[in-house]
């Protein structure tokens, strides 16, 4: 395995673990979970809900509590993911940069968490998709869970840029929880009948959730809305990336340069008498 690829490895296994440890995060993915999707069952009316699905123009009539539950999914899986991927980057940015100091990429230690949250984002949006389906029959369940995923992704990345950009761990978990339950409110239908209207488009969830409920209702694929929740992604982690090296660079101050003093020759000496 060339030295790269070891580092990479290493890296990741670091991230990995780190998710691993943070036991409040498994406990909300086990528990959380079928317990807020559970509600929603339970207190949720199931009267039919008329809604206009912008990603394909289709205007539908479901099942309410349908309707609500896959926007319950889509919002346990955007706090989940990006309160871990803020902890992990949050938590482990005093080690990182010691290890960059060190001489280690920090390409490395930056790809390394977007393989964790991967891994993440792909079991804990395979879980709810589970959940959901053990309550009624989505009509495209693998799509579903792909929606959930790109809503995982598209927080995760949110979540990296708070790691490294605030300095306050109370301030990061305020901000995910806040963003997280408002992005969801406004693409209800339920909740917010106008979600319809222009504007919630430029919301990370808008399009997760298009083609979540795409895939709960109807038998199409809207694949420009597949796109949005990486591109969020792909945004967040730009900023987050130079957030990171911000926090991570030398701030020891440096020694004044010393400049060069050439040695003197034997003719500056002068003669050199014998002993």
């Amino acid at each position: 395995m060339s030295r790269a690829r070891s580092r990479l490895a290493t890296a990741v296994g670091f991230a990995l673990l780190e998710h691993a440890r943070n036991r409040f995060a498994l406990v909300l993915v086990v528990f959380y979970i079928p317990l807020w999707l559970t509600l929603e069952h339970w207190f949720v009316t199931s009267e039919p809900a008329t809604f206009l699905l912008r990603a394909t123009g289709a205007r539908l009539t479901v099942n309410g509590g349908h309707l609500t539950m896959v926007s319950g999914a889509a919002n346990t899986v955007t706090l989940i993911v990006g309160f871990m991927m803020f902890m992990t980057t949050f938590k482990s940015l005093a080690f990182d940069s010691r290890l960059v100091l060190a001489g280690y990429p920090r390409l490395h230690l930056l790809v390394a968490k977007v393989v964790a949250m991967t891994l993440a984002a792909a079991l804990i949006s395979g879980y709810a998709t589970a959940v959901v389906c053990g309550y009624w029959d989505p009509v495209q369940p693998d799509l579903l869970a792909i929606g959930l995923f790109t809503a995982a992704v598209a927080y995760g990345g949110i979540g990296i840029l708070l790691g490294a950009f605030l300095r306050s761990e109370l301030a990061g978990m305020f901000v995910i929880i806040m963003v997280s339950l408002l992005d969801t409110m406004l693409q209800n239908p339920i909740s917010n009948p106008a979600a319809s209207k222009d504007g919630v488009y430029l919301l990370p969830e808008y399009g997760p959730t298009q083609v979540s409920m795409a895939a709960g209702f109807t038998d199409s694929v809207p694949w420009p809305q597949l796109l949005l929740g990486p591109a969020w992604f792909a945004g967040s982690w730009l900023l987050g990336t130079a957030a990171f090296h911000v926090r991570t660079r030398d701030h020891r101050p440096r020694a004044p340069h010393q400049p060069h003093r050439a040695r003197p020759s034997v003719e500056d000496r002068g003669p050199v008498g014998r002993g």
